[in-house]
Order: structure tokens, then sequence, then C-alpha cells
């Protein structure tokens, strides 16, 4: 019973975490997601997955800094100390090269994050932070974070085509 209580937690994450990308405003898919990484935070804890636990709290962090709109939390410095606190995570909670798939995945994240550009978010998502993920997850135990992996790629893709750009005009549809 605990263990389903456990993916149930992570499964929770997963759904808020697919609806955020469902957002056009950058500040509500970060805050969608701040609510899916304390989520994914408890569920990789209880797993026992301490680096990934450590590194959502940082994502966590991240999340309410870009969703505040505050110049000081969204810019370049604040950026560079995120990043700094992952590599921090990871030397700190070193549990084997494992240790490196999501702190990698966030740095990405975090960076293509204070771009504010809709299309590297996505993109950074899709081929970096995803696929690193899903193998952290499955050498962790993380039914919940294969399948946020999965939901996840399938609601980009989707984001991806309901927000694309019109051909020559750049204006968003």
């Amino acid at each position: 019973m605990k263990d389903i209580l456990i993916q149930a937690v992570g499964l929770a994450g997963t759904l808020l975490f697919f609806l955020s990308y469902q957002f056009r405003n950058n500040r509500t898919l970060f805050r969608a997601q701040f609510l899916s990484y304390l989520l994914y935070t408890a569920h990789l804890l209880l797993l026992g997955a301490v680096t990934g636990g450590v590194s959502y709290c940082i994502n966590t962090f991240r999340s309410l800094c870009l969703a505040s709109g505050k110049k000081a939390l969204t810019g370049r410095k604040m950026c560079a100390a995120i990043c700094l606190a992952q590599v921090a995570a990871l030397v700190l909670t070193w549990e084997g090269a494992i240790s490196a798939l999501p702190v990698a995945a966030n740095i990405a994240s975090t960076i293509a994050g204070y771009t504010d550009d809709q299309r590297k978010i996505r993109f950074a998502g899709m081929f970096i932070n995803s696929p690193l993920w899903i193998v952290y997850d499955i050498i962790s135990g993380s039914l919940a974070g294969i399948l946020d992996e999965v939901v996840t790629e399938i609601s980009l893709v989707i984001s991806l085509f309901r927000f694309r750009e019109k051909a020559g005009d750049g204006e968003k549809k």
C-alpha cells in the first residue's frame, strides 16, 4: 500500500506537469510546474532517490522565481545561482553517475526557462530534460516519473503544434 501511495503522489505531479505546457503564458506554465515539482520532490525522496528529490526542490524554487515576474528573480544572476545550486546538489547527494542525470536535465531546463522563449523551453524539455529524467526514473523505480516523461513528451509535441508560428509572419497562433 505504501508503494502505491508513493507512486500516486508522483502521478499527481505528472498530471500537473502535463497541464503546464498547455498554458500559453509562461508565468502560468511555471506556476503549474511549481506545484508539480513539490509533488515530485516528495515522491522521489520517499523512493530514496535523494539527488532527484533535492534537484526537484531546486526546480520548485526556480519555478517560483520565473513565475514571479520580478526582474531580480528572472535575470541572468538568478539563473546562474540556480545552476550552481544544482551543481551543489550533485556534489552533496552524489550516489554515483546516476546523480548527474537529473542535475544535467535541470540545468538545461533552467537555462532554457531563463530565456523566456517558449520554443527553447519546450525544445530543452523534449530533447534534454525528459530523456535524462526517464533514464533516472527507470533506475530509481519511479513508475510515476516514467509516465511523467512520456506524458511530458506528448504534451510538448501538442504544445509545439498548438503554439507554432505562422510561416513568415512570426505571429503566434
